[in-house]
């Protein structure tokens, strides 16, 4: 077996006979001595004077036939030792799918609802305001990745073989594409029937579900096992947000995969004194531009309707802190991504076909934990979290509603206020702001810099009027990192717990946090 690099101009299939020369070449034989051949990399080029797609393709004599990627078998696990899994986002869907192929029974533990009764919540979250505290658009079944597109774009080995991710996606009805994209999506509108065929696997083969479950206190008890107690909300598709009864779960591992807005999960390990620590995030706003303008800054003004729209990716450097592009969205929409009421935060989402008018991504400043005032050293651990928590607020305090804080991108780097705003995806609406006096100074004056910096340099015609920006961007990642042994993953504090995915610190994203769920149900 041989790998060539192919390329052909967008728009059209390849066949053998343009494959075939190329093969034969590469490994060394006549024409007719070749066997198969299968695309495992496919990305856009639109460098030169044609757009082409290029191509990665394994290569095989006829004396040669590819090995077929296979997954482990699910077992089943009825009768199996449960493992309790706490969160069903993609740290803990995956972790479970693991569990069921090593032969134990995972028992999901999610405060929200499934995902079929979550687009409810969701849908009255942006028409009525109204935030239901455990089903948003961060809580619930799938996890907050289920309501931002999709976007599968980890490649890294490091932290595991993402073929197991992304077969077991393409098994549950994702699209066969993901396997070979450079950046591959699912998109909102298939990825809750994906969620729900994996939920059918893990119960059809012995596992269990407990929507409406909420952790609430975590004990070890004198015999090893791990008590969690919790509390139930019933009937779990309702809109009530009153817990009903208090429940028990024991086990003897457990997978806290709680994602990064659990602040009760944190606030209780500060106040039990186990091991946590202040993590640094990133904080910015949501930067909004019309589609066809992206598509013409990326294809240089060749894009035509049968090519992808176009996405961008950037970051620079701004006095020593990093300012990049974050879940960028092409043909989206931007959702209220709050878990409680009196906060404003803001996200972004796309369905499959990516065909909105507008395309937005979070544009964001890193921050560390000395970059904060001094004021929030009292919070110790937490001290990342408050001050993400009162950005929220304050913005949420300058509209009095979901209404966004927004202001014309050229208008926020001349700090001058905008008169009017462009049109916006945004269902609750948008507000003229002066969001560079909301922001945090250290952020606003970064983003400041930042974006003529972009336009002038790495996508002309990017810093313009016409694009909207729109407070605040802060849910990039965990503002608390849970300390785990780098060996066994389990907590120091709680022999038994694993701390996982993006909620203890760990990841970064769908792929990232499934692969750390694995990691954990592995070494139990």
């Amino acid at each position: 077996m041989k790998q060539i690099e192919y390329a052909a101009k967008i728009g059209r299939e390849l066949t053998s006979a343009e494959i075939l020369p190329a093969a034969a070449k590469a490994l060394g034989v006549k024409q007719d001595a070749v066997g198969a051949w299968q695309v495992v990399r496919r990305s856009v080029d639109a460098r030169g004077s044609d757009i082409l797609y290029r191509y990665k393709i394994d290569v095989y004599r006829r004396d040669e036939s590819p090995e077929p990627y296979r997954l482990e078998e699910y077992r089943d696990v009825h009768e199996a030792e449960p493992v309790l899994v706490v969160g069903s986002g993609p740290a803990g869907m995956f972790a479970a799918l693991k569990l069921l192929m090593r032969g134990f029974k995972p028992v999901i533990l999610e405060r929200g609802k499934d995902v079929h009764a979550r687009k409810f919540d969701v849908a009255a979250l942006s028409r009525e305001g109204r935030v239901h505290p455990d089903s948003n658009y961060c809580f619930g079944e799938g996890g907050a990745g289920t309501f931002s597109d999709g976007k599968l774009f980890t490649r890294s080995s490091k932290r595991g073989d993402i073929r197991e991710v992304l077969h077991q996606l393409v098994l549950f009805g994702a699209d066969p594409d993901i396997l070979v994209n450079a950046h591959p999506h699912i998109g909102s509108d298939r990825l809750p029937v994906v969620v729900e065929h994996i939920r059918r696997c893990i119960e059809e083969h012995g596992g269990e579900y407990h929507f409406g479950t909420k952790v609430v206190d975590i004990e070890r008890l004198d015999n090893g096992f791990l008590k969690l107690s919790c509390k139930v909300s019933e009937p779990a598709d309702t809109a009530s947000e009153t817990p009903v009864r208090d429940t028990v779960f024991t086990a003897r591992k457990v997978i806290l995969a709680t994602g990064h807005s659990a602040r009760e999960l944190y606030e209780l390990f500060q106040r039990k004194g186990w091991a946590i620590e202040a993590k640094g995030l990133a904080v910015g706003v949501r930067a909004e531009h019309p589609q066809w303008l992206i598509n013409k800054i990326q294809y240089h003004g060749r894009w035509q309707p049968f090519m992808p729209v176009a996405e961008y990716a950037f970051v620079t450097q701004v006095e020593g802190r990093g300012v990049f592009s974050f879940c960028m969205c092409p043909g989206g929409i931007l959702v209220p991504s709050a878990t409680a009421s009196g906060e404003l935060v803001l996200n972004g989402m796309s369905n499959s076909a990516r065909n909105g008018k507008l395309a937005n991504a979070g544009v964001v400043v890193q921050v560390e934990p000395s970059d904060v005032p001094e004021e929030y050293a009292r919070y110790g651990a937490l001290s990342m979290l408050r001050w993400q928590a009162d950005i929220e607020r304050k913005m949420y305090d300058f509209t009095g509603s979901l209404k966004a804080p927004a202001q014309r991108m050229m208008d926020f780097c001349r700090r001058m206020p905008s008169r009017d705003l462009p049109k916006t995806s945004y269902h609750p609406g948008a507000v003229a702001a002066p969001l560079h006096e909301l922001l945090p100074e250290p952020i606003s004056w970064r983003l400041k810099l930042a974006f003529p910096y972009v336009g002038n340099k790495l996508m002309h015609g990017y810093y313009t009027n016409d694009a909207l920006l729109l407070g605040v961007e802060s849910r990039t990642s965990s503002p608390v990192r849970i300390l785990r042994d780098a060996q066994t993953l389990e907590s120091p504090s709680l022999p038994g717990l694993y701390p996982c995915g993006e909620g203890a610190g760990y990841a970064g994203g769908i792929v990232s946090s499934a692969l750390d769920g694995i990691a954990c149900a592995s070494r139990i």
